[in-house]
């Protein structure tokens, strides 16, 4: 019917939009982890960031999550497989990673994970990947090399590997697993349902990690600092950029989506120039302006044959 075309092609112009700003919305978690160390541990900080969006997400839900008991009943292996990949790995392995490698490290190795993403979703999901959009994958990531390189490609010979790049690379790999999962495990729950039931399981996995590190005398007391950083990584990369990204897969396709994870190293270098007071170099223009080319390439839709 016309009208229900018309709120596809809004969805679709909705989305193509939010999806700009959820890189915006991570960013919020880079500066929390630099903040966390000395502060709260990272799968205490995991924990609390999961539980409280979780809280949050299933009251929302809580009259469809009721309704549908028996469908979160039936499927709750996947939530735990996803909660582990999304909030568990992805989640305290980051906060973990932060403690002994650099940005550099980091942003280089995440950024395979819309390659993987991409790859992924052609070999097992069947989505189509045109060579436009292939192309738009190898100038993004062109862009994102530039910038953590901060313009001087003979950098790349000196990255190092330390213990942190490990668990970034475990994590690219779980991020990947956690796009791809969502898209081939359709669920009947809507977005905001379907997160929730996701939130229960990663807390149920990061619960006992959190309970060993409480107990251990080098963790730090819980303070007000520490709560502040749970409560703005629950509401701010928790809640909103997790829902967005689900709700955005589902339009959009988890190839087209993940390629905007390429804008992570330039909205960190612009957050770390304005809230942390770090330098923004050419290399950051340049590379910006590589990374949104390949992005509106592989964002574009496909022309009509």
């Amino acid at each position: 019917m016309p009208t229900e075309a018309l709120r596809a092609q809004s969805r679709s112009k909705l989305a193509l939009v939010l999806i700009w700003f959820t890189p915006v919305l991570w960013t919020v978690n880079l500066i929390s982890a630099r903040l966390a160390p000395g502060v709260v541990s990272p799968h205490v900080l995991a924990l609390g960031r999961w539980f409280l969006a979780g809280l949050i997400l299933t009251w929302l839900a809580r009259a469809e999550l009721w309704r549908m008991r028996g469908e979160v009943r039936a499927a709750w292996r996947q939530s735990v497989v996803l909660g582990a990949c999304g909030m568990w790995i992805c989640g305290a392995w980051v906060y973990m990673a932060g403690e002994s490698t650099g940005a550099m490290n980091i942003s280089l190795i995440y950024a395979s994970s819309p390659v993987l993403i991409a790859v992924g979703s052609v070999l097992w999901l069947g989505e189509h990947f045109s060579k436009r959009q292939l192309v738009g994958v190898v100038v993004a990531m062109s862009g994102v090399v530039h910038v953590v390189v901060r313009g001087d490609w003979a950098h790349l010979s000196k990255v190092n590997l330390v213990p942190g790049d490990l668990w970034i690379v475990a994590a690219s790999m779980a991020w990947a697993a956690y796009a791809l999962l969502q898209k081939k495990w359709h669920s009947p729950l809507g977005s905001t349902a379907r997160l929730a039931t996701i939130c229960m399981g990663g807390v149920a996995v990061l619960l006992p990690f959190a309970l060993y590190e409480l107990a251990s005398p080098s963790t730090p007391v819980l303070g007000w600092h520490a709560l502040g950083l749970i409560v703005v990584t629950a509401l701010v990369p928790g809640l909103a950029a997790y829902w967005i990204y689900g709700w955005t897969q589902k339009i959009l396709g988890a190839s087209r989506v993940a390629v905007t994870l390429y804008l992570g190293p330039l909205y960190s270098g612009i957050a770390a120039w304005l809230v942390l007071g770090e330098p923004l170099g050419w290399h950051h223009v340049a590379g910006g302006a590589l990374i949104l080319s390949g992005v509106a390439l592989v964002m574009a839709a496909k022309r009509s044959a």
